[in-house]
């Protein structure tokens, strides 16, 4: 390695971007362009960088494989930037294996640091788990340590294990300290305020209450049976059912709620439930076949109990009824806590962090577009969404998978 190429790859490690092409920015060999396509990412040119990792992967020779498998880990870390979750995490594992091979232990951290964080925006928390039990972070650079924690820090957010967060933001906060990269610490201040913004609102009878994620936790865990609209599910301690996928059983379940401890009338379910105003016999059938639907699926938590004029939810064991809602309204609450952070997504890449069909997210993404509360760029298959942040709360419990369901 030249001296110019060492120089540049230490601004990089620094954060001194412009520091690092200055000294390249003219040259054309493979470890030039590399160092160049990571300083273009660290500057936003996204597009630029990726081309370049890809020309330096080229220009390394069959014997530098180790070179090779820095290149695809870059540009690795480029696609999640622009959340491309659409290419396989194949071309990653083989060049974490090259490195491994190498003993390339700071380069193949980030190999697996990556590989967690797109598990971790598709809602695969398990996997995310499992990648990062196996990280050793002993004797490598602060930044990547800094990372790591910031990592571990949103998995246990998403799991609702706020004091695990705490913990892994202050570890964080102190890697990114020694670091001295103002990116990492700007990223670290950033997550540790989530703590403390309003995540959810707690609905009751003549108004409502905006909790922090550490007094969801609380709520969770207090033996109550809760009806989460945040995540479309219901349950008490580790007995949750999901009801994501099943929107009639979930509308029935929080008009019961929000009624509670009364009853709600038949008129009332079918409006809520099938947007009919003028029911007739077919709908009060069906009201009947989805309230036996949910009362089969709640067995072990509640019963819906027929009243004189509807239904009523009867919690077991004397438990009371909570019931939790986003802390934004809409049916698109989830797709905008996606849009969120900052990046540039693409429908594909929505659909797939979602678990639904690509038209479905393009319709969600067309009426959001109309109230402005999005905008797009880009054209065809190149467009990409965007939306200002959700400034004042966070949107952890609305990202996918946020908690494990039974």
């Amino acid at each position: 390695m030249d001296s110019l190429i060492a120089a540049s790859a230490r601004a990089l490690a620094a954060g001194d971007v412009l520091g690092a092409l200055k000294r390249v920015a003219l040259r054309d060999d493979p470890p030039a362009l590399a160092l160049r396509g990571i300083a273009m990412a660290q500057l936003g040119e996204h597009t630029r960088a990726r081309e370049l990792l890809r020309r330096a992967a080229r220009g390394f020779g069959a014997h530098e494989e180790l070179a090779r498998a820095r290149c695809v880990v870059a540009e690795a870390e480029v696609a999640l930037a622009v959340r491309d979750l659409s290419g396989s995490p194949r071309s990653l594992t083989a060049a974490l294996s090259t490195l491994e091979a190498h003993a390339d232990h700071a380069n193949a951290l980030q190999a697996q640091l990556i590989a967690a964080r797109r598990l971790l925006l598709l809602g695969r928390l398990d996997e995310t788990e499992a990648v990062l039990s196996l990280l050793d972070t002993r004797g490598l650079p602060p930044s990547l340590t800094a990372v790591a924690e910031l990592t571990a820090a949103e998995l246990a957010l998403r799991s609702l294990r706020v004091d695990a967060a705490r913990a892994a933001l202050a570890r964080a906060h102190d890697a990114a300290m020694r670091s001295g990269v103002p990116a990492l610490l700007a990223e670290v201040a950033e997550a540790r305020t989530a703590l403390d913004r309003p995540a959810a609102r707690h609905l009751f009878a003549g108004g409502e209450r905006a909790l922090r994620l550490d007094e969801v936790a609380e709520l969770m865990a207090s033996g109550a049976l809760v009806i989460d609209a945040c995540r479309r599910a219901l349950g008490t301690g580790s007995a949750w059912r999901s009801l994501a996928r099943r929107p009639v059983l979930f509308t029935l379940a929080r008009t019961l709620a929000e009624a509670w401890p009364g009853d709600v009338d038949r008129e009332a379910l079918i409006a809520c439930a099938f947007h009919t105003h003028r029911p007739n016999e077919s709908h009060r059938a069906r009201l009947r076949v989805e309230i036996g639907r949910l009362r089969a699926l709640v067995t072990t938590l509640a019963g819906i109990e027929a009243s004189a004029r509807g239904f009523v939810l009867k919690p077991f064991d004397g438990r009371t009824v909570v019931l939790l809602a986003p802390p934004i309204d809409g049916e698109q609450a989830a797709l905008e806590a996606l849009l969120a952070d900052g990046a540039a997504w693409s429908t594909s890449a929505l659909a797939q962090a979602l678990g639904g069909s690509q038209r479905t997210v393009q319709r969600a993404l067309a009426e959001l577009e109309s109230a402005g509360r999005v905008r797009s760029i880009g054209q065809a298959r190149a467009r990409r969404w965007l939306a200002p942040p959700l400034a004042g709360f966070t949107t952890i419990l609305l990202l996918p998978t946020a908690l494990q369901m039974e």
